[in-house]
């Protein structure tokens, strides 16, 4: 058995109109739905083996904030810049690469892929993953390699404003 959770960045800021995409910070918002989703990802005693995330600032932010909850090393993160630039294909293929070991994985990134990796993953039609928001895949597979369509089941799918 193999856990996956996909999580979308927190939302992130606009203001700096010059600022690149991959450089833009969290705002105000996506700084306060970051540290709630990570204490609801430690009540539902989520431990990840491993986390991978995106380089860009706003995927590597929201990881980091959900590694000091959950009490993983912050240095341990896998960064791929895959996630950032590619598209569900390179999504798929990282996933396959997680060492058979780490039967759980985080792995923080952008839409619209995240939310096409649930779909092809779980068979389930998600309209779309919202910022901040978690996804769990479980799929009966003894690798990560046997990832494929319909592979997975999607358990849950949270969300900040689920709990306002």
């Amino acid at each position: 058995m193999k856990t996956l959770y996909l999580v979308r960045h927190a939302k992130s800021s606009w203001d700096n109109a010059t600022m690149s995409d991959f450089d833009r910070p969290l705002n105000k918002r996506g700084e306060k739905a970051a540290p709630f989703m990570a204490e609801l990802m430690h009540e539902k005693q989520v431990h990840p083996d491993l986390i991978l995330s995106s380089p860009a600032n706003r995927a590597l932010t929201t990881a980091e904030i959900f590694c000091e909850t959950l009490g993983y090393q912050t240095d341990a993160i896998e960064q791929r810049i895959e996630i950032y630039e590619g598209g569900l294909n390179h999504m798929l293929h990282i996933v396959r690469q997680i060492p058979d070991n780490c039967s759980v994985a985080m792995l923080f990134g952008h839409n619209p892929t995240l939310t096409t990796c649930a779909n092809y993953i779980s068979g389930q039609h998600l309209e779309n993953i919202v910022t901040c928001g978690v996804v769990r895949l479980d799929m009966n597979i003894e690798s990560w390699q046997e990832t494929m369509i319909d592979s997975g089941e999607l358990v849950w799918y949270e969300y900040p404003k689920k709990y306002q």
